[in-house]
């Protein structure tokens, strides 16, 4: 939120430079994320790092003038002659501002023109150029007139960008006084977090910081004159759903005159962001800037118009199919959740979002009802996302605005309206207030601040921190009875509510007042959680392989699901933030394969890996979560380099490997992997991975018409998911084994077996049969000829035998390769290759 320092100094008093009051903000828990100077000077120093810019007017040269005449210039009809006073001397002043021609060639003015005026040597900005480029006047001749100042528009001043027109100030501005003590400011860029939505307003930043610097805070003075019929003998409320609409208050403002805002409150709307319209909208912005209350006028005739009789306004969710054309001259469909403001007639506004184009203000509105409500704070927020409608209004109802506040907003914008438009207020407000909040009540000690937030305080120390806050504070003893004041919706009960009062007195107290100590007592012991050091040690070995490791959403839809060929229920959200995030994922997977989808444009090779949870639903019960792995291979093998020209893709080996050697690293033994049918994975690429016939996952390239529907490119894509908690149980417990001293013999056996005899059964049965005697048996070689014969293949096969206690002689040595040929002749038909 953009907070100008001149607006703060009308609720209280400010003595203390911008960038001061931007870290007593920023220490209370309001972020200034930076200061944008506008007239006064730019400090040299920046003595708390604040993000600063701006430009300062010099105060000889930038100064209130005001233009006398406005004459034609004898060699160009796009520009003009003003006769300028500047409060010492008279000028001839040339531009080409459109928004003076129409008094162009009238004589001498009756009420002069109030202008901002730079003088020959000012440093401004070019209001004609691209951004914001410095130029300094200087004298120079146009179409043969000497010019050597200027009367400015915004954008010169680097107050906004407008630059259409000259500014035109109020009439009653102060001619030859210097600009910038008459328009100077600089703007504080607040960042309001969601614990200080009732912050975002003028009024609740100057509590803050009338609260902090010990200053009183001024409220603004509300007072008008009332008129003619009272607005309840015109106008009704019904309020159909309560629980969306927990207030509602009309006024009435009659005979308005539609026209510019003074140029003050112009001023301030620009430097806080939002763009002058007409009194009217800018007396409702400026209200709701001011009091946080957003505020929405309807034309009154146009709703008399459509009623039969006495106005009816009533608010209700939207029925199915109903449409609604809004202030952007779109036609929205409603979805049934959202809440509508409506006549009798049908639909007025989106509430809490924009209102509707039949009654909006127009030039030749003349009667105002002005609305001021309060709405479901989760409903405004679901009704903005879905419409893709951010707005000023929903931002403020989409974090909480207290319906204690509807009725001060709504008189504040009353007074503005009758005040600049001259308009009469109707008597009374219709208002319709179905449930008012609880003012939430807590009870705290000076015992509770000291064990909480370290801090000795007696019991009206403590009242005396919070009461600026407008806290209600009863001290009885130690106690002190706090009631949250009634524009506070962040304030809880029990014990989250002694949380929260506690958060006020450390932030008034000074978060950097509060001292540094050390525990009382010592640290519990450190107990280590087996799982949570497993699972670290899983990411270690996962990394060390090669594999990058990703964190994901857990929310998905069960469309981006269905891709993987996954059916069934799943846990739905109550309230999801968006379509696609509306239930909780069944596959990790297809999370990482939403990774690849986005990046493998980016890279020619991905090696992914993520660990987390699924969910899994359960009737009548909180759904089970499993924790899975899952891994995605894709691209080139190798990467480019000068020395290697290789464009090979990874391929379901290069997976299986990785798998491997992973396995390994948890000392896994007897892994087997079957081949199986997956509605996922290429047929005759994907297998299971078991362990002494205990399923942990299964791996495999992706079935084509899978890979299709996340458009991956050519290059194949290799899959794995585990889980987690079934290689968890099968990694073994081991000892550390000292290294044999005794030397090994090396040998290599080729057999000829069945092409559907698969190489790890082959693998097993040698392990089972050379016992611990065989140390390792590594498949080197795959060899398929017509030599060997149709349907079957070689598989060679280093083999290293080794005993603990004595060297093995090559018969002993041969004894085991019999035994093993012997056994694998029997349960498989292989036969020992000879050539």
């Amino acid at each position: 939120m953009k907070v100008p320092i001149t607006w703060l100094k009308e609720y209280v008093n400010i003595t203390i430079p911008a960038d001061e009051v931007a870290r007593l903000l920023t220490v209370s828990g309001m972020e200034v994320e930076g200061i944008r100077y506008v007239g006064w000077p730019v400090p040299v120093e920046n003595k708390y790092g604040f993000k600063m810019s701006g430009l300062g007017w010099d105060s000889e040269n930038f100064v209130v003038a005001e233009i006398r005449a406005v004459n034609p210039h004898p060699n160009a009809d796009r520009l003009v002659l003003c006769d300028l006073f500047d409060g010492q001397q008279e000028r001839v002043v040339l531009t080409g501002a459109p928004n003076l021609f129409e008094y162009k060639g009238k004589g001498t003015l009756p009420t002069p023109i109030k202008v901002a005026y730079a003088k020959e040597g000012a440093t401004l900005y070019d209001g004609h150029s691209e951004g914001w480029q410095l130029v300094t006047l200087k004298k120079t001749k146009i179409r043969g007139v000497e010019s050597d100042s200027m009367v400015c528009s915004e954008k010169e001043l680097g107050i906004s960008e407008e630059h259409e027109g000259i500014m035109i100030l109020d009439t009653g501005a102060p001619v030859g006084v210097s600009l910038t003590d008459y328009l100077g400011d600089a703007v504080l860029d607040v960042k309001i977090n969601p614990n200080m939505a009732r912050n975002a307003n003028i009024l609740g930043i100057a509590r803050e910081l009338a609260a902090v610097t010990g200053q009183e805070l001024k409220k603004p003075e509300i007072k008008f004159q009332t008129d003619g019929i009272s607005i309840k003998d015109l106008v009704e409320i019904e309020i159909t759903t309560p629980e969306l609409n927990p207030r509602f208050i009309l006024g009435l403002v009659r005979d308005v005159e539609i026209k510019p805002s003074p140029y003050l409150m112009q001023h301030r709307l620009s430097l806080a962001g939002m763009r002058p319209i007409n009194n009217l909208v800018d007396a409702t912005n400026y209200a709701m800037l001011e009091i946080g209350e957003p505020l929405h006028a309807f034309d009154y005739d146009a709703l008399a118009a459509r009623a039969k009789g006495k106005i009816k306004i009533s608010t209700r969710t939207a029925r199915s199919g109903e449409k609604l054309t809004t202030l952007d001259n779109i036609e929205r469909e409603l979805q049934e959740s959202n809440v509508l403001v409506c006549d009798e007639t049908g639909a007025l506004s989106l509430a809490g979002v924009m209102g509707g184009l039949d009654t909006e203000i127009t030039d030749t509105t003349k009667n105002v009802l002005l609305e001021g409500a309060s709405w479901n704070f989760i409903n405004i927020r679901r009704t903005a996302n879905a419409h893709n409608l951010p707005s000023e209004a929903s931002y403020r109802f989409s974090r909480g605005v207290h319906p204690a506040i509807a009725e001060t907003g709504v008189k504040r914008c009353l007074q503005f309206m009758s005040e600049w438009g001259s308009g009469k207020v109707a008597p009374g407000l219709v208002d319709n207030y179905p449930r008012p909040p609880k003012d939430s009540v807590v009870d705290i000690t000076a015992a509770d601040v000291k064990r909480l937030l370290g801090i000795k305080l007696s019991s009206q120390e403590i009242a005396d921190l919070l009461t600026p806050l407008e806290f209600d504070c009863q001290v009885k003893g130690e106690r002190v009875t706090v009631t949250a004041p009634p524009f506070r919706m962040d304030i809880g009960e029990g014990v989250v509510g002694k949380a929260d009062v506690l958060e006020e007195v450390a932030r008034m107290y000074g978060y950097d007042n509060i001292p540094e100590t050390l525990l009382a007592s010592s640290l519990p012991p450190l107990v280590a959680v087996s799982e949570y050091d497993w699972e670290e040690r899983l990411r270690d070995l996962l990394t060390q392989i090669g594999l990058q490791e990703v964190i994901t959403h857990r929310m998905t839809s069960a469309e981006r699901e269905a891709r993987l060929g996954i059916s069934g229920e799943y846990v739905r959200l109550a309230n999801p933030i968006a379509p696609e995030k509306s239930v909780m994922r069944r596959s990790l997977l297809g999370s990482v394969l939403d990774v690849v989808a986005r990046n493998i444009r980016l890279c020619e090779t991905l090696t992914l890996f993520e660990i987390g949870s699924v969910y899994e639903p359960r009737e009548s019960a909180l759904p089970d979560e499993p924790h899975k792995l899952a891994i995605v291979m894709t691209g080139k093998r190798d990467a480019q380099s000068w020395d290697s020209k290789s464009n090979q893709l990874v391929d379901f080996y290069d997976l299986k490997g990785r798998v491997e050697l992973l396995l390994a690293g948890l000392r896994l033994q007897n892994v087997e992997y079957s081949p199986v049918e997956h509605p996922s994975f290429h047929p005759g690429k994907c297998a299971d991975v078991l362990v002494e016939g205990q399923l942990l996952g299964t791996i495999g390239e992706l079935h084509p018409l899978v890979k299709e529907k996340y458009e991956q490119g050519e290059a194949p894509i290799l899959a794995a998911e585990f889980d987690i908690e079934a290689l968890r149980s099968a990694a073994p417990a081991y000892e550390i084994k000292p290294v044999w001293s005794f030397p090994p013999v090396l040998e290599d056996i080729a057999l000829i077996v069945d092409e559907e005899v698969p190489a790890a059964k082959i693998e097993a049965l040698i392990c089972q049969t050379g016992g611990k005697t065989v140390t390792t048996v590594r498949l080197f070689d795959v060899y398929r000829s017509a030599q060997i014969g149709e349907g079957k293949k070689s598989l060679a096969y280093s083999l290293t035998y080794q005993a603990p206690d004595r060297t093995l002689s090559d018969q002993e040595a041969a004894n085991i390769r019999n035994k093993i040929v012997k056994r694998l002749e029997h349960e498989t038909g292989a036969v020992l290759r000879s050539v």
